[in-house]
């Protein structure tokens, strides 16, 4: 089960990320509502957990733009608005469940079983095993991707790591946290896989005279988008396969 977790109170995400984990769950964090909506829209979760006031959007702006849009992905929202109208506004705009903070963390973890027990609902989107970042989609049942007029066939894995990639656009994803996705504890790829992986996917998503979507952050991982200030050519791709 995928979990997304949008709060900018670190003191409670760090530990409640890592209770979430030891429970089983995936869980993916954001600190500000722009940075959330994005992952909430592009991710396949099972349940989002939302604080209400965030820096750049609030959580029951992104509840409402999933819901203006079919989404059903169950939402719990965390909150110090304990007012009844407030709790009224929120369930109005689409939640399923309320949680005001402070709170106990076994009533936290119930909820959140009692909502990831319910029947799943499936959107559009993700029925048709379809994602979509700037140009390039991805066909993840078909292990296909398209960009422009071209059709790319991707090896399994090459599909999962475009998948994680696409997932989480813009956002710095780690060496360690890719591993993690990837592999198994018992697998224990080295070192250089990633980076071998990584080459080989560019070499077919970013075809000279493409935007770079694949972006380097030197000794801790990648980002993932669109960057119109850097173009592929075939030096490019020298240095990069190199550089890794």
């Amino acid at each position: 089960m995928r979990i997304l977790l949008v709060d900018d109170e670190v003191e409670l995400t760090d530990p409640l990320s890592r209770v979430l984990s030891r429970e089983g769950y995936t869980v993916d964090v954001a600190f500000d509502g722009a940075t959330g909506s994005n992952l909430a829209m592009q991710g396949n979760y099972d349940l989002l957990i939302l604080d209400w006031m965030l820096p750049k959007q609030t959580g029951l702006a992104i509840c409402q733009k999933l819901r203006s849009q079919g989404r059903n992905t169950p939402v719990l929202f965390l909150t110090a608005k304990d007012t009844v109208d407030d709790r009224v506004q929120g369930l109005d705009a689409g939640a399923d469940d309320y949680l005001v903070k402070p709170f106990e963390l076994r009533e936290l973890l119930a909820r959140v079983r009692a909502l990831l027990r319910r029947p799943p609902t499936f959107d559009a989107e993700v029925a048709v095993g379809r994602l979509q970042v700037a140009d390039l989609q991805l066909d993840y049942d078909n292990q296909l991707a398209y960009r422009g007029d071209r059709t790319i066939d991707l090896s399994e894995k090459e599909c999962q790591l475009l998948e994680y990639l696409m997932r989480h656009p813009g956002q710095l994803l780690t060496h360690e946290q890719i591993h993690q996705y990837l592999w198994s504890e018992a697998e224990k790829p080295s070192s250089n896989v990633l980076a071998a992986q990584i080459r080989l996917l560019r070499r077919k998503i970013e075809a000279r005279g493409e935007y770079v979507l694949i972006h380097t952050v030197y000794g801790r991982g990648y980002r993932f988008g669109e960057d119109r200030t850097a173009v592929e050519t075939a030096s490019c791709q020298t240095k990069s396969a190199s550089a890794d």
